[in-house]
C-alpha cells in the first residue's frame, strides 16, 4: 500500500522538506488590502508584517473543499492507495472541514486528522507520518504516527501585543490577559487546540528566558517516556530574526541532545493573527523507530 501525506501551509515546513518527503501542502488564503493570495505565493511574511504595522487590512481564509479535492484526485492518479491529511487545529481554522468535505468524495480513502495545534508542532508530526508512510506502513499506522507526534508536541510563544489575536478572533482563553496587556509580556501556549495564557512577565528579555526554560522543562518531562529517541525543536518568528537566532543559540546550549533544531519564519497566514515580533518554541518528542529528518533550516 502506498500512503500519501497531505497538510496545509500552516505547518510551515522548512524549505525543501515537503519535497524530500513527498508531502503535499495545500496553501491557506490571504488577503491584504483587498488583494488575495495563496500563502507562500506572491506575498512574503515581511510584507504582511509591514501591512500590519501600517494598519492595512489583513485577513485569512481556509482553502476550499475543491482545492483539497484536486490534491486528493492528483494523488489517486499518481497511484496512491490511501491518504492521511493532517491539518491546523479546528479551533483556529475551518481548514479541517474543507478537507473532510473533500475526503467524502475522494476516490481513495482519506483519513483527516485534526492536529489540535499549528506550526512545526504540526509539521514534525506530518514529517513523522511521511517517514512512516515511506517505510510501507498502512494508513492506520501513518495516521497513528501523526497523532502521537502532534499530541506530544508543546508550543510556547510570545507576542508583542495581543491585539492581532483579538482582531482575528483567535485569542481564546488568553482574552483574560487583555485588561493588563500594556503592563505585561504575555507567554501563551496551544492546549487542546486553542490558545491559552501560560504566564506573564514584565520584560521582553524575561519572556525570552522563559521560552528557553519552558523548552528545557518540557524535555526533562519527556525523558520519562521509555521509547523516547530524542526531541526535535523549532523556533518560529515573524519579522524578529535576531531574537530568534539568539533563542536558537540558547536552546542549543541548554539542549545539546536535541536531534534537530530548526529556525523557521512564520508565514503570512499565521503572522496576520499574531503580529510582528512573535516568537515561538516548539518541542516534539521523537520515538524509537523514527528515521532522520531530511532538510535544512530556514
Amino acid at each position: 500500500m502506498s500512503v500519501a501525506v497531505v497538510t496545509d501551509s500552516t505547518a510551515y515546513l522548512p524549505s525543501g522538506v515537503a519535497a524530500v518527503h513527498g508531502i503535499s501542502v495545500v496553501p491557506m488564503r490571504l488577503a491584504i488590502g483587498g488583494v488575495s493570495y495563496d500563502e507562500g505565493r506572491g506575498v512574503t511574511a515581511e510584507e504582511v508584517a509591514q501591512a500590519l504595522r501600517d494598519f492595512v487590512p489583513v485577513s485569512t481564509s481556509r482553502p476550499s473543499p475543491a482545492v483539497f479535492s484536486q490534491v486528493y484526485d492528483a494523488l489517486a492518479e499518481a497511484g496512491h492507495d490511501a491518504i492521511v491529511s493532517v491539518h491546523v487545529s479546528s479551533q483556529m481554522s475551518a481548514t479541517l472541514s474543507s478537507a473532510q468535505l473533500a475526503a467524502r468524495d475522494s476516490r481513495i480513502p482519506v483519513t483527516v486528522i485534526d492536529s489540535e495545534t499549528i506550526g512545526m508542532a504540526m509539521g514534525f508530526g506530518v514529517i513523522a507520518a511521511a517517514e512512516t508512510a515511506a517505510s510501507g506502513a498502512a494508513a492506520a499506522d501513518v495516521a497513528a504516527a501523526a497523532r502521537r507526534h502532534t499530541g506530544g508536541s508543546t508550543t510556547v510563544f510570545y507576542v508583542d501585543t495581543l491585539e492581532h489575536l483579538r482582531r482575528g478572533g483567535r485569542i481564546g482563553r488568553a482574552s483574560a490577559l487583555m485588561g493588563s496587556a500594556l503592563a505585561i509580556k504575555p507567554l501563551l501556549t496551544v492546549r487542546d487546540g486553542h490558545i491559552e495564557p501560560l504566564e506573564r512577565v514584565r520584560t521582553t528579555n524575561k519572556a525570552l528566558a522563559r521560552l528557553v526554560q519552558h523548552a528545557v522543562d518540557t524535555v526533562e518531562e519527556l525523558q520519562e517516556q521509555d521509547d523516547l529517541d530524542g526531541v526535535d525543536v523549532a523556533v518560529h518568528h515573524l519579522d524578529s530574526r535576531d531574537r530568534a537566532e539568539t533563542l536558537i543559540e540558547q536552546l542549543a546550549e541548554r539542549l545539546p541532545k536535541a536531534r534537530r533544531m530548526l529556525l523557521v519564519e512564520l508565514g503570512a497566514a499565521v503572522g496576520a493573527h499574531v503580529g510582528p515580533g512573535t516568537l515561538a518554541v516548539v518541542v516534539t518528542p521523537r520515538f524509537i523507530g523514527r528515521t532522520r529528518i531530511v532538510g535544512s533550516s530556514d
